[in-house]
Protein backbone atom coordinates (compact mmCIF):
# COMPACT_ATOMS: atom_id res chain seq x y z
CA UNK A 1 0.00 0.00 0.00
CA UNK A 2 3.27 2.47 0.18
CA UNK A 3 3.73 4.73 -2.42
CA UNK A 4 0.20 6.00 -3.32
CA UNK A 5 -1.67 8.59 -1.01
CA UNK A 6 -1.73 8.10 2.49
CA UNK A 7 -4.75 6.56 4.46
CA UNK A 8 -5.98 9.93 5.88
CA UNK A 9 -6.20 11.47 2.06
CA UNK A 10 -7.50 7.90 0.82
CA UNK A 11 -10.86 7.96 3.28
CA UNK A 12 -11.12 11.85 3.20
CA UNK A 13 -11.56 11.16 -0.88
CA UNK A 14 -14.17 8.54 -0.04
CA UNK A 15 -15.71 11.19 2.61
CA UNK A 16 -16.04 13.22 -0.14
CA UNK A 17 -17.40 10.92 -2.52
CA UNK A 18 -19.89 8.83 -0.65
CA UNK A 19 -20.78 10.85 2.26
CA UNK A 20 -19.15 10.77 6.34
CA UNK A 21 -20.63 8.04 7.06
CA UNK A 22 -18.70 4.92 8.21
CA UNK A 23 -20.45 1.35 8.65
CA UNK A 24 -19.74 -0.26 12.10
CA UNK A 25 -19.52 -4.30 11.43
CA UNK A 26 -20.40 -5.02 14.85
CA UNK A 27 -21.84 -8.46 14.57
CA UNK A 28 -23.03 -8.68 18.61
CA UNK A 29 -25.16 -11.75 19.78
CA UNK A 30 -27.97 -9.31 19.93
CA UNK A 31 -27.73 -8.16 16.74
CA UNK A 32 -26.99 -11.86 15.39
CA UNK A 33 -30.49 -13.10 17.00
CA UNK A 34 -31.90 -10.56 15.49
CA UNK A 35 -30.88 -11.37 12.17
CA UNK A 36 -32.31 -14.86 12.64
CA UNK A 37 -29.12 -15.86 12.74
CA UNK A 38 -27.02 -18.14 15.09
CA UNK A 39 -24.22 -16.85 17.33
CA UNK A 40 -21.25 -19.35 15.98
CA UNK A 41 -19.37 -18.82 12.89
CA UNK A 42 -21.52 -18.97 10.11
CA UNK A 43 -23.46 -16.18 11.36
CA UNK A 44 -20.57 -14.11 12.13
CA UNK A 45 -20.07 -14.45 8.27
CA UNK A 46 -23.85 -14.60 7.13
CA UNK A 47 -23.94 -11.30 9.33
CA UNK A 48 -20.35 -9.61 7.81
CA UNK A 49 -20.21 -10.06 4.38
CA UNK A 50 -23.89 -8.59 3.61
CA UNK A 51 -22.72 -5.24 5.51
CA UNK A 52 -19.61 -5.12 3.33
CA UNK A 53 -21.80 -5.55 0.48
CA UNK A 54 -24.19 -2.77 1.55
CA UNK A 55 -21.30 -0.14 2.41
CA UNK A 56 -19.23 -0.86 -1.00
CA UNK A 57 -20.36 2.14 -3.04
CA UNK A 58 -22.22 3.94 -0.54
CA UNK A 59 -20.27 4.36 2.58
CA UNK A 60 -16.91 5.97 3.28
CA UNK A 61 -15.44 3.07 5.28
CA UNK A 62 -16.26 0.20 7.62
CA UNK A 63 -14.97 -0.38 11.14
CA UNK A 64 -15.03 -3.83 12.20
CA UNK A 65 -15.27 -4.32 15.76
CA UNK A 66 -12.24 -6.66 16.40
CA UNK A 67 -13.79 -8.27 19.20
CA UNK A 68 -16.75 -9.69 18.36
CA UNK A 69 -14.62 -11.65 15.71
CA UNK A 70 -12.18 -12.29 18.24
CA UNK A 71 -14.56 -14.01 20.67
CA UNK A 72 -15.29 -16.67 18.06
CA UNK A 73 -11.87 -17.59 18.10
CA UNK A 74 -9.51 -18.36 15.40
CA UNK A 75 -12.31 -19.23 12.87
CA UNK A 76 -13.92 -15.66 14.11
CA UNK A 77 -10.40 -14.00 12.63
CA UNK A 78 -10.50 -15.77 9.67
CA UNK A 79 -14.04 -14.35 8.77
CA UNK A 80 -12.37 -10.62 9.67
CA UNK A 81 -9.51 -11.66 7.29
CA UNK A 82 -12.70 -12.36 4.89
CA UNK A 83 -14.10 -9.28 5.22
CA UNK A 84 -10.82 -7.13 4.46
CA UNK A 85 -9.88 -8.53 1.60
CA UNK A 86 -13.36 -7.97 0.50
CA UNK A 87 -12.63 -4.35 0.95
CA UNK A 88 -9.79 -4.33 -0.60
CA UNK A 89 -11.33 -5.67 -4.12
CA UNK A 90 -13.93 -3.24 -3.68
CA UNK A 91 -11.68 -0.14 -2.80
CA UNK A 92 -13.27 0.00 0.67
CA UNK A 93 -11.46 1.97 3.18
CA UNK A 94 -11.46 -0.33 6.53
CA UNK A 95 -10.53 1.23 9.93
CA UNK A 96 -9.94 -2.04 11.97
CA UNK A 97 -11.74 -0.87 15.71
CA UNK A 98 -8.65 -2.87 17.72
CA UNK A 99 -8.20 -0.25 20.49
CA UNK A 100 -4.31 -1.56 20.64
CA UNK A 101 -1.68 -0.20 22.84
CA UNK A 102 1.37 -1.36 24.44
CA UNK A 103 5.12 -0.60 25.01
CA UNK A 104 8.40 -1.82 22.94
CA UNK A 105 8.22 -5.29 20.93
CA UNK A 106 4.60 -6.16 22.26
CA UNK A 107 3.32 -2.67 20.53
CA UNK A 108 5.55 -3.57 17.41
CA UNK A 109 3.73 -6.92 17.06
CA UNK A 110 0.51 -5.66 16.89
CA UNK A 111 1.75 -2.61 14.45
CA UNK A 112 2.79 -5.36 11.84
CA UNK A 113 -0.55 -7.31 12.49
CA UNK A 114 -2.57 -3.91 11.60
CA UNK A 115 -0.48 -2.19 9.76
CA UNK A 116 2.30 -4.30 7.81
CA UNK A 117 2.63 -5.06 4.61
CA UNK A 118 1.80 -8.60 4.08
CA UNK A 119 -0.25 -9.14 7.44
CA UNK A 120 -3.87 -11.07 6.58
CA UNK A 121 -5.42 -8.38 8.91
CA UNK A 122 -3.75 -5.41 7.33
CA UNK A 123 -6.44 -2.30 7.57
CA UNK A 124 -5.87 1.22 6.34
CA UNK A 125 -6.18 2.50 9.76
CA UNK A 126 -6.86 0.98 13.16
CA UNK A 127 -7.49 2.43 16.38
CA UNK A 128 -4.97 2.89 19.19
CA UNK A 129 -5.51 3.16 22.84
CA UNK A 130 -2.61 6.42 24.05
CA UNK A 131 -3.09 5.87 27.96
CA UNK A 132 0.34 3.92 28.30
CA UNK A 133 1.77 7.41 26.34
CA UNK A 134 1.50 9.03 23.12
CA UNK A 135 5.06 7.90 22.37
CA UNK A 136 4.49 4.43 23.54
CA UNK A 137 2.18 4.09 19.98
CA UNK A 138 5.46 4.87 18.19
CA UNK A 139 5.89 1.63 16.31
CA UNK A 140 2.62 1.99 15.16
CA UNK A 141 3.00 5.64 14.30
CA UNK A 142 6.11 4.89 12.05
CA UNK A 143 4.42 1.85 10.56
CA UNK A 144 1.70 3.94 9.26
CA UNK A 145 4.14 6.19 7.90
CA UNK A 146 5.95 3.42 5.69
CA UNK A 147 2.95 1.40 4.39
CA UNK A 148 0.74 4.53 3.83
CA UNK A 149 -1.77 3.22 6.27
CA UNK A 150 -2.95 5.23 9.46
CA UNK A 151 -3.91 5.29 12.90
CA UNK A 152 -6.91 7.06 15.15
CA UNK A 153 -5.89 7.53 18.79
CA UNK A 154 -8.62 7.86 21.60
CA UNK A 155 -8.56 11.59 22.72
CA UNK A 156 -11.82 11.81 23.82
CA UNK A 157 -14.34 9.37 24.40
CA UNK A 158 -17.70 9.33 25.26
CA UNK A 159 -18.29 6.46 27.79
CA UNK A 160 -18.83 8.40 31.62
CA UNK A 161 -15.70 6.23 32.89
CA UNK A 162 -13.01 7.83 30.48
CA UNK A 163 -13.69 11.45 32.04
CA UNK A 164 -11.70 10.37 34.92
CA UNK A 165 -8.68 10.19 32.91
CA UNK A 166 -9.30 11.88 29.52
CA UNK A 167 -9.88 15.49 31.40
CA UNK A 168 -7.74 15.13 34.59
CA UNK A 169 -5.08 18.24 34.40
CA UNK A 170 -7.40 20.72 32.64
CA UNK A 171 -7.31 23.20 31.34
CA UNK A 172 -3.71 20.87 30.33
CA UNK A 173 -6.48 17.80 30.38
CA UNK A 174 -5.13 14.67 29.33
CA UNK A 175 -7.12 14.88 25.95
CA UNK A 176 -5.81 18.19 25.13
CA UNK A 177 -2.20 16.37 25.32
CA UNK A 178 -3.19 13.45 23.31
CA UNK A 179 -4.71 16.29 20.10
CA UNK A 180 -1.42 18.01 20.38
CA UNK A 181 0.68 14.91 20.34
CA UNK A 182 -1.59 14.00 16.97
CA UNK A 183 -1.51 17.36 15.28
CA UNK A 184 2.69 17.06 15.68
CA UNK A 185 2.67 13.83 14.06
CA UNK A 186 0.50 14.60 11.62
CA UNK A 187 2.65 18.14 10.69
CA UNK A 188 5.90 15.93 10.50
CA UNK A 189 3.93 13.93 8.01
CA UNK A 190 3.32 14.85 3.78
CA UNK A 191 -0.28 14.94 3.20
CA UNK A 192 -2.71 16.59 1.42
CA UNK A 193 -6.21 16.73 2.73
CA UNK A 194 -5.97 14.72 5.90
CA UNK A 195 -2.60 13.64 8.22
CA UNK A 196 -2.57 9.79 8.91
CA UNK A 197 -2.56 10.20 12.87
CA UNK A 198 -6.53 10.75 13.36
CA UNK A 199 -8.33 11.00 16.75
CA UNK A 200 -11.14 9.53 18.20
CA UNK A 201 -14.06 11.77 19.70
CA UNK A 202 -17.11 10.44 20.74
CA UNK A 203 -20.04 12.53 19.01
CA UNK A 204 -21.43 12.52 22.48
CA UNK A 205 -19.17 14.50 24.50
CA UNK A 206 -21.67 17.08 24.71
CA UNK A 207 -19.54 20.90 25.75
CA UNK A 208 -16.45 18.52 27.03
CA UNK A 209 -14.29 20.10 23.97
CA UNK A 210 -15.05 23.89 25.37
CA UNK A 211 -14.57 23.19 28.41
CA UNK A 212 -10.98 21.54 28.24
CA UNK A 213 -10.48 24.37 25.65
CA UNK A 214 -9.63 21.98 22.67
CA UNK A 215 -10.32 23.67 18.99
CA UNK A 216 -10.58 20.43 16.66
CA UNK A 217 -11.08 23.46 14.13
CA UNK A 218 -7.34 23.27 14.23
CA UNK A 219 -6.53 19.27 13.85
CA UNK A 220 -4.68 18.51 10.74
CA UNK A 221 -6.12 14.81 10.31
CA UNK A 222 -9.40 12.95 10.38
CA UNK A 223 -11.91 12.74 13.63
CA UNK A 224 -13.47 9.36 14.18
CA UNK A 225 -16.93 9.75 15.56
CA UNK A 226 -18.58 7.17 17.50
CA UNK A 227 -22.00 8.03 18.99
CA UNK A 228 -24.35 8.55 15.93
CA UNK A 229 -27.73 6.74 16.05
CA UNK A 230 -28.81 4.20 18.37
CA UNK A 231 -26.09 5.83 20.73
CA UNK A 232 -27.86 8.99 21.04
CA UNK A 233 -26.02 11.58 18.78
CA UNK A 234 -27.79 13.21 16.57
CA UNK A 235 -26.64 15.35 12.81
CA UNK A 236 -27.52 18.72 14.80
CA UNK A 237 -25.90 17.06 17.73
CA UNK A 238 -22.58 16.37 15.49
CA UNK A 239 -22.57 19.41 13.74
CA UNK A 240 -22.75 21.46 16.72
CA UNK A 241 -19.74 19.28 18.47
CA UNK A 242 -17.49 19.16 15.45
CA UNK A 243 -18.34 22.95 14.72
CA UNK A 244 -15.47 24.10 12.20
CA UNK A 245 -14.02 20.64 11.78
CA UNK A 246 -16.90 18.96 10.02
CA UNK A 247 -15.42 18.01 7.11
CA UNK A 248 -12.53 15.76 8.28
CA UNK A 249 -15.14 13.98 10.80
CA UNK A 250 -15.68 9.99 9.94
CA UNK A 251 -19.45 9.63 11.65
CA UNK A 252 -19.60 6.13 12.50
CA UNK A 253 -22.87 4.30 13.26
CA UNK A 254 -23.03 0.38 14.04
CA UNK A 255 -26.56 -0.23 15.07
CA UNK A 256 -28.38 2.69 13.73
CA UNK A 257 -27.64 0.62 9.87
CA UNK A 258 -27.65 -2.62 11.37
CA UNK A 259 -30.85 -2.99 12.39
CA UNK A 260 -32.26 -2.48 9.14
CA UNK A 261 -30.90 -5.75 8.35
CA UNK A 262 -30.32 -8.33 7.14
CA UNK A 263 -31.18 -7.25 3.89
CA UNK A 264 -28.11 -5.58 1.64
CA UNK A 265 -30.69 -3.62 -0.25
CA UNK A 266 -32.35 -2.16 2.87
CA UNK A 267 -28.83 -1.45 4.90
CA UNK A 268 -27.99 0.28 1.97
CA UNK A 269 -30.74 2.48 1.64
CA UNK A 270 -30.54 3.75 5.49
CA UNK A 271 -26.36 4.42 4.92
CA UNK A 272 -27.55 6.54 1.67
CA UNK A 273 -30.21 8.15 3.93
CA UNK A 274 -27.67 8.47 6.71
CA UNK A 275 -25.24 10.11 4.17
CA UNK A 276 -28.01 12.45 2.94
CA UNK A 277 -28.81 13.75 6.26
CA UNK A 278 -25.47 14.66 7.63
CA UNK A 279 -24.50 16.21 4.30
CA UNK A 280 -27.56 18.50 5.20
CA UNK A 281 -26.68 19.01 8.48
CA UNK A 282 -23.10 19.95 7.87
CA UNK A 283 -23.13 22.10 5.08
Amino acid sequence: MSGGPGAGDRLHAGMRRHGPLCVGIDPHPGLLDAWGLADDVEGLRSFALPVLDAAAGSAAAIKPQVALFERHGSRGLAVLEEVLAGARERDLPVVADAKRGDIGSTMAAYADAWLGEGSALAADAVTLSPYLGFESLRPALDLAAETGRGTFVLALTSNPEGASVQHQGAPESVAAGIVAAARAENARRAWEYAGPCGLVVGATVGPALEELGIDLAAFNGLILAPGYGAQGASEADLARVFRGATERVLVTSSRGVLRHGPGPAALEAEIRRCNDALGESFS
